[in-house]
């Protein structure tokens, strides 16, 4: 990982310490980078939240937290020493009059201050208020604020001019976690610093593309936001789009912040729009029913706790995208995303086109075409699927399909997969807004999936049932078959 940032020895100010984001994920990920000596001493770090506590009552939720979301073994000094680092203020983030409080708590001679917005992003508004109103915010400090944006273009364009009023664009960072998550880093080295993929990935060699993100879990106790979102908010607005953009754009002149984030945005606004005229014929969604996962019976979405009977909220969609220009017409992008699947996994799946000529038909009649897949979890590596000739004498070549394999926990035994918040937290630290994402980006996939969820509406069709346990919809199995394809899994 990256050296500590020399410069940035201010607050780390958390907004929703004691959320689930908070307990889950930034208490880990700051763990991590406290333990591997990637936070300078100087800094220190404030939790706020609305509930009263102790300095010993947060402390302990601290150590329960950690030692809890933190799978190896942790030793009591080291969690002693991060501890050192927090103070806690109890804080109504609607409340203007009480950021004063939070003022005594931030050092006011820090050139630079981070504000993590840990909150529902309907309240980012309110903080930025606070935090103005006492005098807390500087034109060198950042934000970090989660995504999903609002639930639709116009919500996202209000929110982000909340935030906008306070803080210029080169302090804002609009964080997707999936961008830190160590393999789809690895799509840009993969795709630029290999020729054998750098002159092949294009409309020539492809045949078509997969992304797949599927979840076994169902709600969770989410249902009052979940089923205002979907799965078309949730994920494909947020995560997939973010995963198509990096597969998809063209090669930055750098690895500067805003080279990369212009060449995803041209790739999010040359995407086909799908409307009502094409919406049945380009995506499928459905909503998962009763069914069985590890063999154990599970409910259906309508029942799930606190759910609303007649929700035609999905949790499964499929999509089939397609790019209006040069390197990919022709080429169709095929994405998939669910809750109740089967397995918990997220992969990419690039199906390059068949040899158009077989001089091994004597003992393979139909070669088949190569794959590469790029596995995001549970198990991060990437693999190639390629024919191989079977060693020994025979009176024919006989060959055979083989798989080379790059386990990130097999080939990187010795070092630790580094998690995704902890990655993007020390970007921040250290002042550097590739991995994020830019307001724009935001609004061009809102504009996108905003015209697909118009079109659903419009047609007033319920979302297609699917058992818990399986694979989605009958009919997302014909979304590709149509085009006589399938999907890997």
């Amino acid at each position: 990982m990256d050296k500590p940032d020399p410069q940035f020895t201010g607050d780390i100010v958390i907004f929703g310490i004691l959320g689930d984001l908070g307990r889950r994920k930034l208490l880990p990920a700051l763990f991590q980078l406290d333990a591997a000596k990637l936070i300078h001493t100087d800094c220190r770090i404030i939790g706020a939240a609305i509930d009263e506590l102790s300095v010993d009552s947060f402390e302990q939720q601290i150590r329960e937290n950690l030692k809890t979301f933190i799978p190896e073994e942790i030793d009591d000094s080291s969690i002693n020493r991060f501890i050192q680092r927090f103070s806690y203020q109890q804080l109504d983030f609607t409340n203007i009059n009480a950021f004063d409080l939070l003022a005594k708590l931030v050092n006011q001679n820090s050139s630079t201050r981070i504000y993590y917005f840990s909150t529902p992003p309907s309240i980012y508004g309110d903080i930025c208020n606070g935090l103005n109103s006492a005098q807390l915010i500087s034109e060198n400090d950042r934000v970090v604020i989660e995504k999903p944006i609002g639930n639709c273009l116009k919500s996202s364009q209000i929110i982000n001019e909340q935030v906008s009023r306070f803080f210029d664009e080169n302090q804002i960072y609009r964080i997707d976690h999936y961008l830190g998550k160590e393999t789809v880093l690895n799509l840009l080295v993969l795709r630029f610093a290999n020729s054998l993929f750098t002159t092949n990935w294009d409309r020539n060699c492809i045949d078509h593309v997969q992304i797949t993100i599927a979840e076994s879990v169902g709600i969770e106790g989410r249902w009052g936001f979940y089923d205002k979102a979907g799965q078309m908010r949730d994920m494909v607005q947020n995560h997939l789009l973010q995963i198509l953009s990096l597969l998809a754009m063209e090669p930055p002149a750098s690895l500067n912040a805003n080279s990369i984030r212009d060449e995803k945005l041209k790739v999010l606004k040359a995407l086909r729009p799908i409307n009502r005229l094409n919406i049945n014929e380009k995506t499928v969604r459905g909503q998962y029913t009763s069914g069985y996962l590890d063999g154990k019976p599970v409910p259906g979405y309508q029942s799930e706790e606190d759910a609303t009977i007649n929700s035609s909220t999905e949790t499964f969609v499929a999509i089939k995208a397609e790019i209006d220009n040069w390197r990919w017409s022709g080429v169709p992008f095929y994405l998939r995303t669910g809750k109740r699947m089967p397995v918990k996994q997220s992969e990419v799946v690039v199906q390059f086109k068949q040899q158009p000529h077989n001089i091994f038909k004597d003992n393979y009649n139909k070669l088949p075409a190569n794959k590469l897949t790029i596995r995001l979890q549970p198990d991060e590596g990437v693999e190639l699927q390629m024919m191989n000739k079977i060693p020994g004498i025979s009176p024919q070549m006989n060959i055979q399909q083989n798989t080379l394999d790059l386990n990130f926990s097999d080939a990187y035994h010795n070092k630790r997969v580094i998690e995704a918040y902890e990655r993007l937290l020390l970007e921040v630290i250290n002042g550097n807004q590739s991995l994020f994402v830019r307001r724009d980006e935001v609004e061009a996939a809102w504009q996108w999936t905003d015209s697909i969820i118009d079109a659903w509406q419009m047609t007033n069709d319920l979302p297609e049932g699917y058992a818990a346990g399986t694979w989605g919809p009958v009919s997302s199995f014909s979304l590709i078959a149509r085009d006589d394809r399938h999907w890997v899994k």
